[in-house]
């Protein structure tokens, strides 16, 4: 049993650069973001320093995988996926990705509308596409505004000021792909 957890830990190091590569941060960045040193962190990267559940917990976090990917836990052959809704602003977000980097896909349902809606619109790096499951959602962008409904779909960059949020007396709920500046969606037809 041991020969088996010795290379079970010898291959956390390759993955956590990996992973960290892939998402292109450096070492004190991951740090500050851990609360690892940087020097345990190129340690257990190089299979200098044994990893602990204490050190992995932080890791899978940051990087945003399960615990059972930083150690390649066998599957269990159950295929369902098991998705953990976030509420956050008065939104349940469910992430339906699970690695670092590239595109990120949520579900993302906006409770009903309540009839103001805010004055200040949001910016930040990144390109979104949404695509309306159901309900009505108002959306602004810049100084357009739209009302979308179920099978409409947009796309924007999220640098332009914008705000979305229910149009309707229902939860609106929208299938949302996210992806750093630069990374669009492009839907090719067959």
């Amino acid at each position: 049993m041991a020969g088996v957890t010795d290379d079970v830990l010898a291959g956390v190091g390759p993955r956590l650069r990996a992973l960290r590569r892939s998402r292109d941060i450096s070492l004190a960045a991951l740090a500050a973001e851990t609360g690892l040193t940087a020097s345990t962190l190129s340690r257990l990267e190089t299979g200098k320093l044994r990893p602990t559940l204490e050190q992995l917990l932080p890791l899978a976090r940051a990087h945003g995988v399960p615990l059972d990917d930083l150690v390649a836990a066998p599957p269990t052959g159950d295929p369902r996926i098991h998705l953990k809704p976030v509420r956050r602003s008065g939104l349940t977000v469910v992430p339906l990705t699970r690695r670092p980097g590239g595109v990120q896909a949520y579900k993302v349902i906006y409770p009903p509308a309540g009839g103001t809606y805010p004055t200040e619109l949001r910016t930040h790096d990144g390109y979104e596409w949404f695509y309306v499951l159901n309900g009505r959602i108002r959306f602004v962008l810049g100084d357009q505004e739209y009302e979308l409904g179920p099978d409409e779909a947009a796309e924007f960059d999220t640098r332009i000021p914008h705000w979305l949020g229910s149009a309707g007396a229902q939860p609106a709920e929208l299938l949302t792909l996210f992806g750093a500046q630069g990374e669009r969606v492009h839907l090719t037809p067959r």
